[in-house]
């Protein structure tokens, strides 16, 4: 408990700057986390433009009009 207690006590001006925007980092961990499993699972890439295509081709949402 005095551990939890510190901790929050060294984190008081963001806990409460959450409580006024209501803002956090979620989206931007969630991102992180998409994009290290990609290089994970590519086990590398030629170069970093070739890494950079894959994260816009993953995240970007990117709706393709295939023809069927």
């Amino acid at each position: 408990m005095i551990k939890a207690a510190k901790t929050i006590k060294y984190h008081w001006d963001g806990v409460m700057n959450y409580f006024d925007s209501k803002i956090t980092n979620g989206i931007l961990e969630g991102t992180n986390s998409v994009v290290q499993l990609l290089k994970r699972s590519a086990r590398g890439y030629r170069n970093i433009p070739n890494f950079i295509t894959m994260i816009y081709l993953r995240l970007g949402h990117l709706k393709f009009q295939l023809p069927t």
